[in-house]
C-alpha cells in the first residue's frame, strides 16, 4: 500500500467534509434570517411581500445545491481559504438581503450586491477547475471537468450578469417611478419576474447536474492517483442546514441545573455534522 497516496486520500476526504459542513452551516444562518424576517410579512395585509419570501427560499436552495455539487466535483486538499471566505461573504449577502423583505427598493439593491459577490465567486473558482484539469485521472474525469467548466463560463458570461442587471434594473425602476412601484404596489410584478427567473435557474441547475448527467451512479472523481466515489447526501445535508437554522431560532432558556437547554441543541447539531459524509475509497 502506498502510504503517501493513502494520506492524500484521507486529507482530500477531510477537506470535503469541512467544505460540506461549512456550506450547510452558512446556509443555515441564511435560513434563520429568512425565517425571522418572513414572520413580519406573513399577514393578509402584507401579502404583496409574500413573493419575496419565495424568492429568498429559492436563493438558499440554489446556493446550497450548487455548493454541494461543486464540493463533490472539485474540492480536495489543500483547503482553499479564499473559496471558503467567498462562501461566508455570500452568506452575509443573503442575510442582508433577507432583512429587506418589506422594502422592495432595498431588496433589489441588496440582490444586485449579492449577485456581484456570487459573480466574483464564480470567477475565483475557475482556478480550482484548472487545477483539477491538470491532475485529471482519465477520460471520465476529463468529461466531468469539461461539463463543469462549460457551466462555470456560462454563469460568468451570461447567467449571473443577467441576475445582477435584473436586480439593478428593478431597483432603478422603483426609485424612478415610486408612485407606481411603491404607492400602487407595482413592485409585485418585479418580484414575480424575479421569482420566475430564480425558479428557471434552479431548474437549470438540477437538470445540468442532475442524476441523469453526473450522478446516475456514484460520483466518480479523479484524485491523486486513485478514484474516490461519493454518494450525493442530499437528505443528510439538508437536515444539517435545517438544524443549524433551528438552533439559531432556539430561544434563550433559563438555567436548569448545570447546562442550558439550548446547549443540548448545539450538541445535536455538532453531533450530526461530526458524522460527516460517507466516502468510499477504492484501493
Amino acid at each position: 500500500m502506498n502510504a503517501p497516496r493513502d494520506s492524500r486520500r484521507e486529507l482530500d476526504a477531510m477537506v470535503v467534509e469541512i467544505e460540506l459542513t461549512l456550506t450547510s452551516i452558512v446556509q443555515g444562518v441564511a435560513l434563520y434570517f429568512l425565517i425571522e424576517n418572513a414572520r413580519n410579512v406573513l399577514s393578509i395585509k402584507q401579502s404583496v411581500f409574500w413573493p419575496y419570501v419565495a424568492v429568498g427560499l429559492l436563493v438558499i436552495l440554489i446556493f446550497w445545491s450548487r455548493s454541494v455539487v461543486h464540493t463533490l466535483t472539485l474540492i480536495r486538499w489543500p483547503l482553499e481559504f479564499g473559496h471558503n471566505f467567498f462562501y461566508i461573504a455570500c452568506a452575509l449577502g443573503e442575510s442582508l438581503l433577507f432583512t429587506r423583505l418589506g422594502n422592495p427598493q432595498a431588496w433589489f439593491a441588496f440582490g444586485a450586491f449579492y449577485a456581484a459577490i456570487v459573480w466574483l465567486l464564480f470567477i475565483y473558482d475557475l482556478r480550482l477547475i484548472r487545477a483539477r484539469e491538470q491532475d485529471s485521472a482519465g477520460e471520465s474525469s476529463n468529461r466531468l471537468y469539461a461539463l463543469v467548466t462549460r457551466d462555470q463560463r456560462l454563469n460568468i458570461g451570461v447567467l449571473v450578469p443577467a441576475l445582477f442587471l435584473l436586480n439593478l434594473a428593478c431597483a432603478i425602476c422603483i426609485r424612478t417611478w415610486p408612485e407606481f412601484f411603491t404607492a400602487r404596489n407595482g413592485h409585485v410584478w418585479l418580484a414575480a419576474a424575479q421569482l420566475l427567473t430564480f425558479a428557471i435557474y434552479l431548474a437549470y441547475v438540477l437538470s445540468f447536474f442532475g442524476p441523469a448527467r453526473c450522478f446516475s451512479e456514484d460520483l466518480t472523481i479523479g484524485m491523486a492517483g486513485g478514484i474516490r466515489t461519493a454518494k450525493l447526501p442530499r437528505p443528510q445535508l439538508f437536515f444539517v442546514t435545517l438544524n443549524g437554522a433551528l438552533f439559531l431560532l432556539s430561544p434563550e432558556m433559563e438555567r436548569i441545573g448545570e447546562n442550558h437547554v439550548t446547549e443540548h441543541v448545539m450538541r445535536a447539531v455538532v453531533g450530526h455534522v461530526d458524522r460527516g459524509v460517507d466516502l468510499k475509497i477504492s484501493r
